[in-house]
């Protein structure tokens, strides 16, 4: 099993400084040991340098009692200010060594300026150093002079603060649209399977459809002239009917055989060949008549985009379909296709009796719309207008929709 590698030091240094302090791991048990650090450093600053002021019993216990609210810095940083604040006035207000709490008070305003808003750290850095400024003079000028010739510094520290928060904002936000664009690709892939995944279902539905009905009404035809004289068998009529069978199953198989190419040649960018167009459409006239359909063809259109070929040819093939399954016993068919206006316009109309009221409704009307916008078009599919009986299914394609 391959191990997962570890990120480098310099990578979890990284991404420390990157992830907002309030939401680190760890934090307590992080500021606890910088408490530690800190506390050492204020212990030999108070005692290696400003020999005059080295800090009392009670100096040593403020200055210790000042480090412990770092320990909570993250949760509350302008608590731990007040606190740090509150104990370092009396620290100086006795004259201790003013530098030895000097790391500690830092670390807890940078933490506010951090992990607060710009205006509220510009106002608690004004307070700070107002209060420091008041401090001071009421314990010694000089010292007061030298704190403001170095509020330099605490203005340096606010405005750190400030800037590495506005830069953990601008990451955060990069990262944010990253994951923003990685779920876009991700519905953007999912919706084009689902597309694809329908567009096979259409294809295999418009054939199989096809060719089953055909099969269906074949077999019928053979099964009555078996049953209808026994004595005098037509055995012409039942071969013809199972050599209709037989030539049907081959010509299902072989557009089934295309279909499955061309699926898999646009999965691998390779196209074997195309799918059936207006040249097909001959072909299921003649298989309609087959079925014993009396279909009349006047197509008036040779050539066509490949995408509109492919949505017309898959129309007239369930509107064919659709009229030798409902449309009753030798219905009579029109099939009509011409160009108008830049645009490829097919009916196929029928005089049968149209689907049984009350039946279950399939999915070849809701296949043919979606062909038929497929490529920019329109369909239309319902009962022959005043009264004339029959079916009709009218399209419009526009001879432009094949091109993308």
């Amino acid at each position: 099993m391959q191990e997962t590698s570890r990120p480098s030091l310099s990578d979890r240094i990284i991404a420390a400084f990157h992830r907002d302090p309030r939401s680190a791991p760890h934090g307590t048990r992080n500021d606890a040991f910088l408490v530690l650090v800190l506390l050492v450093a204020a212990v030999c600053i108070g005692l290696f340098t400003d020999d005059g002021r080295r800090p009392d019993a009670l100096g040593w216990t403020l200055l210790l009692a000042l480090h412990v609210p770092i320990v909570w810095r993250r949760r509350r940083p302008l608590l731990v200010l007040a606190v740090v604040v509150a104990l370092v006035v009396p620290y100086h207000a006795l004259d201790n060594n003013h530098s030895a709490p000097t790391p500690a008070a830092f670390t807890a305003l940078y933490t506010v300026a951090v992990t607060g808003r710009p205006l509220r750290t510009i106002l608690t850095g004004a307070v700070v150093l107002v209060i420091s400024l008041s401090v001071m003079l009421t314990v010694d000028t000089k010292q007061a002079v030298e704190l403001l010739r170095i509020s330099g510094w605490i203005i340096a520290v606010l405005f750190c603060g400030v800037d590495v928060r506005y830069y953990r904002q601008y990451v955060a936000s990069i990262v944010d649209r990253a994951d923003r664009a990685e779920r876009t690709r991700e519905e953007e892939a999912r919706r084009r399977v689902a597309e694809e995944r329908l567009r096979i279902a259409r294809d295999l539905h418009d054939l199989l459809a096809h060719s089953i009905t055909l099969i269906g009404v074949q077999t019928s035809v053979a099964a009555h002239v078996l049953a209808a004289d026994p004595e005098r068998l037509d055995r012409e009529t039942v071969a013809k009917a199972l050599d209709d069978i037989s030539e049907t199953c081959r010509s299902a198989r072989g557009e089934l055989r295309t279909t499955l190419e061309v699926l898999r040649a646009c999965e691998h960018g390779d196209a074997r060949g195309p799918l059936p167009g207006l040249d097909g459409v001959p072909d299921l006239v003649a298989a309609a008549r087959l079925a014993g359909a009396r279909v009349e063809p006047d197509v008036r259109v040779r050539q066509a985009p490949p995408a509109v070929g492919a949505a017309a040819y898959r129309i007239v093939q369930e509107a064919l379909t659709n009229a030798v399954r409902h449309a009753g016993p030798e219905p009579s068919v029109s099939v009509r296709m011409y160009e108008d206006e830049g645009a490829l316009h097919l009916s196929v109309t029928d005089d049968g009796t149209g689907p049984t009221p009350g039946g279950t409704p399939g999915y070849g009307l809701v296949g043919m719309r979606e062909r038929a916008r497929s490529v920019g078009g329109t369909l239309d599919a319902g009962p022959r207008p005043r009264g004339r009986g029959g079916f009709e299914v009218a399209a419009v394609l526009p001879l432009g929709g094949g091109t993308g």
